[in-house]
């Protein structure tokens, strides 16, 4: 250190400065100082200090009150007026301005805008006349400054620094707590080192958490692929694909049950199931707009969608059993014998001790339940199960007529109301005759008549005719409406849904005789006189067309 400043020589390392090192501070430019009238002094460049490879250069500091010695200057106040020689830089680069010469400071002569242009050379002595202490002296001016001693700390950053990387993430490998501890511990601050290192729990709970999350990460992943690529073949198989079908006619033979009322893509599930369609989709594309009932059909297994809806809409595949409105018990049961191939009898044996859902009012009589309609029969069918399926379609049917609230208004039971229908179906012939009949049964049982209808004592005597003889009206039978008033005890078929309506619903009017003088001829009169006229061209016809 001498009387103006220090000596020239490295600024030791202040770690709590924070401004050392900070490349925005300003020991990037070298004041000059001020001189006795307050104005700046001419900046001199500085040598640049020795480069290191892979070292990063670091500003030195300057604090007030500290004054060095420039080479170059004359320090007349010193003995011996020795002058100091300019170093040239280390890695042979010079400082230049915008002109292409040496660094050309610029300087405010005494405040009044004057600018005054040096230019150094090298080697040659720096003398400013016109900012000249009058008493010969010139203010100090910082010596070079060394490149700072590389201290231990500095070697070991440095040697860091070239290292390679290390790191699993680049290599692959995986850290050992030990290293794991060394990459997250800040180095900077020893102190702070060993109150912010997380300890060994905390570590492995951070890779596990971490591990979670890449695990769940990946599996929304992969189930956000999974959908998007199912949603995207499901929506090119609907709208652009062929539905999956077989081709052909088949081969063996398979007996499909349809319910009635089935949808077409229920017909398809029940097809595919029974190995008779490939898929819905080809099923349903197939049938159109085409009309398919339900019932038994014999079809092939492994058919075309095609070749399957052609032999339903064929009447010979089907296996079913059309019961008419109007036939009695006895003939049902005779025709599912048929069907079936079983014995005669068989399955009136099974109406007898067989429980086919019956309502109570019947007392047991499936007579007038046994709805007539279109029904499914297979060689498995078994008689009774096929008697049940026929009743559940009855009470199925009555319902849809709301036949308990219907016959209530009327004053009748809907025991009554289904017996009133069964006499309609057996003696109305034609559809516009269905209400005249039925008005005419309403009107005397109102006034206390007897029916005197011939079906009554066919169906008493079991037999189909239209010749009723004196002695058959004296036949001894609750069914035999000459000898009795009112109602028969039951019904004497099985009616249809005109039939039920028209007992709900006859037709205006006084008649009380009615005949039916030949087909599609039926006459109804409230006069005793022309009934007996009506009949006797009844008899006459009957003669001459071989009744």
């Amino acid at each position: 250190m001498t009387d103006y400043g220090r000596s020239p020589g490295p600024e030791p390392w202040h770690p709590d400065d924070p401004l050392y090192g900070d490349q925005g501070w300003d020991r990037g430019q070298s004041h000059g100082g001020w001189d006795q009238y307050g104005n700046p002094l001419p900046q001199q460049p500085y040598p640049d200090a020795q480069h290191y490879a892979g070292q990063q250069q670091y500003p030195q500091a300057q604090y007030p009150g500290q004054q060095y010695a420039e080479p170059g200057y004359v320090d007349p106040h010193y003995s011996g007026g020795q002058q100091y020689p300019q170093q040239p830089h280390w890695d042979g680069q010079q400082q230049y301005d915008w002109t292409g010469q040496h660094a050309v400071p610029t300087h405010d002569a005494y405040a009044t805008g004057v600018a005054e242009t040096y230019v150094q050379q090298p080697g040659q002595a720096f003398t400013d006349t016109a900012h000249a202490d009058p008493y010969g002296y010139l203010p100090p001016q910082p010596a070079p400054q060394s490149d700072p001693e590389q201290t231990a700390e500095w070697a070991a950053f440095h040697e860091e620094a070239d290292e390679p990387e290390r790191h699993p993430f680049f290599t692959g490998a995986s850290l050992t707590d030990g290293e794991e501890r060394e990459r997250f511990v800040d180095s900077d601050d020893d102190d702070d080192d060993d109150e912010d290192a997380p300890d060994d729990d905390q570590r492995k709970g951070k890779k596990k958490r971490s591990g979670c999350a890449v695990l769940v990460a990946l599996v929304v992943l992969l189930g956000l692929i999974g959908g998007g690529g199912y949603g995207g073949y499901w929506y090119w198989e609907r709208h652009f694909a062929s539905a999956p079908d077989f081709s052909g006619d088949g081969t063996g033979d398979v007996q499909v049950v349809i319910p009635n009322g089935a949808t077409v893509a229920q017909m398809g599930n029940i097809l595919k199931q029974n190995d008779v369609v490939k898929s819905v989709e080809a099923f349903t594309k197939a049938v159109g707009d085409k009309a398919l009932q339900g019932g038994v059909y014999t079809l092939h297994k492994e058919m075309s969608a095609a070749a399957a809806v052609a032999m339903m809409t064929d009447p010979s595949s089907q296996n079913s059993l059309i019961v008419p409105e109007g036939w009695r018990a006895s003939r049902i049961y005779q025709a599912i014998d048929q069907k079936l191939g079983l014995p005669s009898g068989t399955t009136a044996n099974a109406a007898k001790s067989g429980d086919l859902g019956l309502p109570s009012y019947a007392n047991g009589n499936p007579e007038g339940f046994l709805f007539p309609t279109k029904y499914s029969i297979g060689k498995s069918t078994k008689p009774v199960d096929f008697l049940k399926q026929m009743v559940q379609q009855a009470e199925a049917e009555y319902g849809k007529d709301d036949l308990e609230a219907q016959a209530a208004k009327m004053g009748r039971t809907p025991y009554e109301i289904i017996i009133i229908a069964s006499l309609i179906q057996a003696e109305a012939q034609e559809k516009q005759d269905f209400q005249k009949v039925s008005r005419v049964i309403y009107n005397r049982l109102q006034q206390n008549m007897a029916l005197g209808f011939d079906s009554t004592i066919n169906y008493a005597k079991g037999r189909s005719t239209l010749n009723t003889t004196s002695a058959d009206t004296h036949f001894d039978s609750p069914y035999n409406t000459y000898l009795h008033k009112g109602l028969p005890p039951g019904p004497i078929d099985n009616p249809g849904h005109q039939a039920i309506d028209a007992a709900l619903h006859p037709a205006d009017g006084n008649w009380l005789y009615f005949v039916t003088v030949k087909p599609g001829d039926t006459r109804f009169t409230n006069d005793y006189a022309q009934h007996q006229r009506n009949v006797a061209e009844f008899n006459k016809y009957q003669q001459e067309h071989g009744g």
